[in-house]
């Protein structure tokens, strides 16, 4: 076998259970995340051929897990890994240290054991394992006469620690020297809170993901006019807009362009409004109090995570640290309201789907396959004062893709068995995706001064992955470089 090879054993049939090996020779290997299949990749006919969750590959030789992000499909088979006997070190940023046993520990709850003592010599073991590395730095994984290996950790822009992961392998006795990137998940330019990722330098071979790999966002500030758009609708309705969304990432930066859209009113309304910057406001949007508008956060994990991104505030962007500097509190906001308990849960529900009051939830998890949106979904999907509004990639198989494809058709879902009409209005504003669209994909690999003569193309639905692959393998012919593009 020539060296290094990969093989990937999640990700390459869908967008989900993300884990890719790379042999780097006979006796040493690295793995690239280790995560849970979701939606129809988890049916036993589902196309990842999922419904598994133990590790069916062998552990011999593999060095290290890299974390790329800790998104439950990058990280939820972690567990499982480490039940089947891996004793290697846990690599991730900075950031992800942080937030990692957050994560492992909820997973742990949900697939092994709730039992607190359990827990705790779980999440002993986690702490022990986890290597936190700065950005930018390498990190020597093997160094003997015969075989060399690095790695560095880039920014990626996805959420909060989020890391592509550029990989050098050299062998001494033939002289060849190779750099495998692996790309995770990347986020789109232009996002809230995160700077956007950077091509790196170089990359021999590159495995990228391709979530959106055949289309484009819309930009930052026609989304966010989107937004709030719904939001005066759904508002005047006297109804709740549902917001699934994933605890962290899309539900911090939700909460930051919430506080904007909030912010921005309560200057018009105070007449402090510069001039030239004005816009109309319909008369029904005028008469809604928007500095009382409560923004109900129902979700006990996403709080914890979003405690965690106001603690790394130095991990920003400029603009979101700009905003600090003047007093402003994008993650920690007068109209933002927490909701704890499960019976505090529960109270809400009712509250919302009895009253006349208008209100915005964010609860998890996102693609409406469990969590407390659940509930909301059930008491309110009925009821046309009330409004659904989809913010990132709903998995083939789960019910945030039905809700998706049938509400707009006055179809139904079901949960639990039991069916729900869905009366509510169904939006989507894609641009909220935490990742890059067709051309910031195809701008993170020509954006290298020494393009990568191998891409293999993951994490993606099949057309997808064959457009994003199209397009590259045109872009390249037009600018005369030889590239071989691999679907896996």
């Amino acid at each position: 076998m020539r060296y290094p090879s990969i093989v990937h054993h999640g990700a390459v049939t869908g967008v989900t259970g993300s884990c890719h090996q790379l042999q780097m020779d006979a006796e040493h290997s690295l793995l690239i995340d280790c995560g849970l299949f979701q939606g129809a990749e988890t049916s036993p006919e589902g196309r990842a051929g999922a419904g598994k969750l133990a590790i069916d590959f062998s552990l011999d030789g593999i060095k290290a897990l890299v974390s790329t992000h800790v998104h439950i499909d990058h990280v939820g088979r972690i567990p499982y890994l480490l039940a089947a006997g891996f004793k290697g070190p846990i690599l991730c940023s900075e950031p992800s240290a942080k937030l990692l046993p957050i994560v492992l520990e909820d997973a742990f709850k949900l697939g092994f054991s709730r039992d607190q003592k359990q827990v705790e010599r779980y999440l002993k073991l986690i702490d022990q394992r986890i290597v936190a590395l700065p950005y930018k730095q390498w990190f020597s994984l093997i160094d003997t006469p015969q075989h060399k290996a690095r790695i560095r950790l880039q920014r990626a822009g996805h959420i909060l620690g989020s890391a592509y992961v550029e990989v050098d392998v050299h062998y001494p006795d033939t002289g060849e020297k190779k750099r495998i990137v692996f790309s995770g998940d990347l986020g789109a330019p232009h996002a809230p809170i995160l700077s956007a990722p950077k091509a790196p330098y170089k990359a021999d071979i590159l495995v990228i993901e391709s979530t959106y790999g055949d289309r484009l966002h819309e930009d930052r500030r026609s989304r966010r006019a989107r937004l709030e758009k719904v939001l005066e609708h759904a508002l005047s309705n006297q109804g709740t807009v549902m917001i699934p969304a994933f605890s962290i990432g899309r539900t911090q930066e939700l909460l930051y362009e919430l506080e904007d859209i909030i912010h921005r009113r309560a200057l018009k309304e105070s007449g402090k409004v510069q001039s030239g910057t004005s816009e109309t406001i319909s008369s029904k949007a005028k008469a809604l109090d928007w500095t009382n508008l409560p923004i109900i956060l129902d979700s006990p994990l996403a709080s914890r995570f979003t405690a965690v991104y106001r603690e790394l505030e130095h991990f920003w962007d400029a603009e979101a640290r700009a905003r600090l500097v003047k007093g402003r509190n994008p993650l920690a906001f007068s109209n933002l309201l927490t909701v704890d308990s499960h019976q505090a849960h529960l109270a809400m529900v009712s509250r919302l789907a009895q009253t006349a009051q208008p209100a915005i939830v964010i609860a998890g998890n996102g693609m409406c396959s469990s969590g407390r949106i659940v509930n909301y979904l059930k008491a309110m999907l009925g009821d046309e004062r009330h409004d659904v509004l989809f913010v990132g990639y709903q998995a083939e198989g789960t019910p945030g893709r039905q809700i998706h494809r049938f509400g707009p058709r006055s179809g139904y879902v079901e949960f639990d068995g039991q069916r729900y009409d869905i009366r509510a209005q169904v939006h989507t504003i894609g641009g909220y995706s935490a990742h890059a669209d067709q051309a910031g994909l195809i701008k993170f690999i020509t954006g290298m001064r020494k393009w990568p003569h191998e891409v293999r193309v993951v994490h993606g639905d099949e057309s997808a992955k064959r457009e994003l692959a199209q397009f590259l393998q045109g872009h390249c012919e037009r600018n005369g470089h030889r590239m071989k593009v691999i679907i896996p």
